[in-house]
């Protein structure tokens, strides 16, 4: 694969996207974005900080399209009335990036619905946000749904005896679970759009290690993680380079449906975007079946079965 940068994005005039996540990554997507002409809906739960996302955005592209729509993926109710609000000013949706996230709190905390945190919002709920933009997504023409893992899946696993870490909670090890779980969701949805004839075209990302207020919002700016992003920037690259995996899944021509992205050197730390090593346990597919089920039950959404018309995406 050679060198793929954001100015080889595709004109994307006409198609309108949705990112999670009004800085860092999810910022850089969104301008990235808004310079190859896609309508954009910045989604996240602080306006002050999508406003000023939203400034840069347009000083940078003064022809933009770009609205925020405030979203608490730590909430199913919030959730559902950000699919509600958009669905009355949307006919269809083309590209939904699934990229918010919290990162490592050195103590256990619950979503309103009473996930653990991590899980709650790095993956259920974007789960649920993608169950219902589901129908948005099947009126578009050649529509894209990007999941945003990370490396930390490498290590992770399910813990279906403990998915929310109630009885033990490590912050990396439930942070690589949410992550992991990121991955499987997407591969799944994959295999399910194919079988079921939805259209839809799922793909997964990571940024490598990016220099983003991750661990200044997650752990503190004064834990050991904060630290390390503070004094040893070197060890990570910027933003602007850490989101190509997920604009290359987002908007290639030559992206495939269910692959996996991520940067290209340093084992898949830095760099352009490539083929990433997918973990084996992510490619277990009885347990991508069941957390799926799992899933559904905890967030109250339902995914479709089976298209009602094989010609209609």
């Amino acid at each position: 694969m050679k060198r793929w940068t954001a100015n080889d994005i595709p004109p994307q005039y006409g198609r309108t996207a949705i990112v999670t996540g009004t800085g860092g990554l999810g910022f850089e997507d969104a301008l990235a974005l808004a310079h190859a002409g896609a309508s954009v809906i910045l989604a996240g739960r602080n306006s002050v900080k999508a406003a000023e996302a939203i400034r840069r955005v347009e000083h940078a592209v003064p022809q933009s399209d770009i609205r925020f729509e405030k979203i608490d993926l730590a909430s199913l109710v919030s959730i559902e009335s950000f699919a509600e609000r958009v669905a009355k000013t949307c006919s269809r949706i083309d590209l939904l990036i699934n990229n918010a996230g919290v990162m490592v709190p050195p103590r256990r905390l619950s979503t309103e619905d009473g996930f653990e945190l991590q899980l709650g919002t790095n993956y259920l709920g974007h789960f649920a946000l993608t169950a219902h933009l589901m129908p948005l997504l099947r009126k578009a023409e050649a529509p894209r749904v990007v999941s945003v893992s990370s490396v930390a899946a490498r290590a992770g696993a399910i813990d279906f005896e403990d998915l929310n870490a109630v009885r033990n909670y490590n912050p990396m090890a439930v942070y690589s679970q949410s992550k992991l779980a990121c991955l499987m969701f997407a591969l799944e949805l994959q295999r399910r759009s194919e079988e079921g004839r939805w259209g839809v075209m799922s793909l997964a990302a990571h940024p490598g290690i990016a220099r983003t207020d991750l661990l200044h919002n997650g752990p503190g700016r004064w834990s050991l993680h904060g630290l390390v992003r503070t004094l040893l920037p070197f060890l990570f690259q910027p933003p602007t380079i850490g989101a190509l995996p997920t604009l290359f899944a987002a908007t290639a021509p030559d992206a495939l449906g269910g692959a996996y992205y991520g940067p290209d050197g340093m084992a898949e730390t830095r760099g352009y975007p490539t083929h990433a090593k997918v973990p084996s346990q992510a490619r277990d597919r009885d347990a991508a079946a069941k957390l799926w089920r799992i899933s559904e039950q905890l967030t109250h959404t339902r995914f479709p079965e089976r298209s009602q018309d094989p010609s209609v995406h």
